[in-house]
């Protein structure tokens, strides 16, 4: 129809449809390849997704070579426009628009750059396409529009060249992004700060980092725990990966550095009765806390202050309310007169790294001493 016509603006969206077709068959091999893995490639053909990206970008770059050439080299006709001519390209646009909305979709449900890269493609395909048709039109109605010399033809074709221009700028950019390693967009790394942040266990974030290779997302956190256990510190990590991977899509590997917290002071929480001296027995019901700081080093007392309970009123659920709140309180050790080891209070406290102590004493200052006996295992 291009050679029929003489048109360029049919030219340069046939040149278009051309390299899209050869581009097409590269994208299906390269996606069948990339979830591959082999003994040469033991972390998997990730890569080849971005690597397709740059060269669709490429076809596309060629693409806007050969536009050029036809409007600026070489000297065409007039174009002569059919009814017929006009039909397929309105058939065809319209195609491409449903084809571009289709991947679209399936782009955003698989993440995948490559079928990201191609709807945009295709996005631009059918708006140059309409620009095409538009200047068909206007050359078949008998309209002469020049601007500085230049015709309606070759205006459509030259619009054609913006849009091919621009969209393979924007898919070699975002290639050669994960080629080189740049990091997973601001906005995921910020969502798994919070989801490491949600668990109590967590002190501290050291570094977090991320990159994507094709569609999945590789990810590496180092953290401080609140605890020296290391079969509890591996259930944290495990834990916070389950997390990560429920919330986050197409994370293929999570690697979790985790140390304990260096101590040089410890945080007691102490259940009180109403004469804020006396140990209380029972944890939810118990009208006030302690919180005393005490220096590791020689078991000095830095800080106590007596707080109430906040939770004493509430109606369900109160040793759990006020565990969580202990936990919010930074304390290192809970010292009780009673168990709650295999109770709601007690899973909370120890899935916090937070060490349960008990005690037969019935004061305070008593029991702050005796916490701090080497000899008192925690519970």
């Amino acid at each position: 129809m291009a050679a029929l016509s003489g048109s360029l603006a049919v030219t340069a969206s046939a040149v278009d449809s051309g390299t899209d077709a050869v581009a097409s068959l590269v994208l299906y091999g390269g996606l069948k390849l990339s979830v591959r893995k082999t003994r040469t490639f033991p972390l998997g053909l990730y890569k080849i997704e971005n690597i397709i990206s740059v060269v669709l970008a490429l076809f596309i770059f060629f693409a806007g070579y050969e536009i050029a050439r036809h409007i600026f080299l070489l000297k065409a006709p007039a174009p002569e426009i059919s009814l017929s001519l006009i039909f397929w390209l309105a058939t065809a646009t319209i195609i491409v628009f449903l084809f571009g909305q289709y991947a679209l979709r399936v782009s955003k449900h698989t993440e995948s750059p490559t079928l990201k890269a191609e709807a945009r493609h295709r996005q631009t395909d059918s708006l140059s396409s309409l620009v095409v048709l538009a200047s068909v039109l206007l050359s078949y109605f008998g309209v002469e529009l020049e601007v500085f010399g230049v015709s309606v033809d070759q205006m459509g074709a030259t619009l054609v060249l913006v849009f091919v221009a621009h969209t393979g700028w924007e898919l070699l950019s975002d290639g050669m992004r994960v080629l080189l390693d740049a990091s997973v967009d601001f906005d995921t790394l910020d969502e798994v700060r919070k989801i490491i942040r949600s668990q109590p266990s967590v002190a501290k974030i050291n570094y977090l980092v991320g990159r994507s290779a094709g569609r999945f997302r590789f990810l590496q956190a180092d953290l401080v725990l609140r605890t020296e256990d290391l079969k509890k510190a591996h259930r944290i990590s495990e834990r916070i990966e389950s997390d990560i991977r429920q919330h986050i899509p197409h994370v293929e590997r999570v690697l979790i550095h985790y140390e304990p917290q260096p101590k040089k002071h410890v945080r007691i929480g102490i259940p009180l009765k109403g004469d804020r001296r006396s140990l209380s027995a029972h944890f939810g019901e118990s009208p006030y806390f302690a919180l005393v700081s005490v220096r590791l080093r020689d078991g000095h007392i830095e800080k106590k202050e007596i707080v109430d309970n906040p939770h004493i009123r509430a109606e369900k659920a109160k040793g759990i309310l006020v565990a969580e709140w202990l936990v919010g309180q930074n304390v290192d050790q809970v010292v009780l007169k009673s168990e709650v080891k295999h109770k709601g209070p007690g899973y909370v406290l120890s899935d916090a790294g937070i060490e349960i102590r008990l005690t037969s004493a019935d004061q305070l200052d008593e029991a702050i001493k005796t916490a701090l006996e080497p000899g008192n295992a925690p519970s």
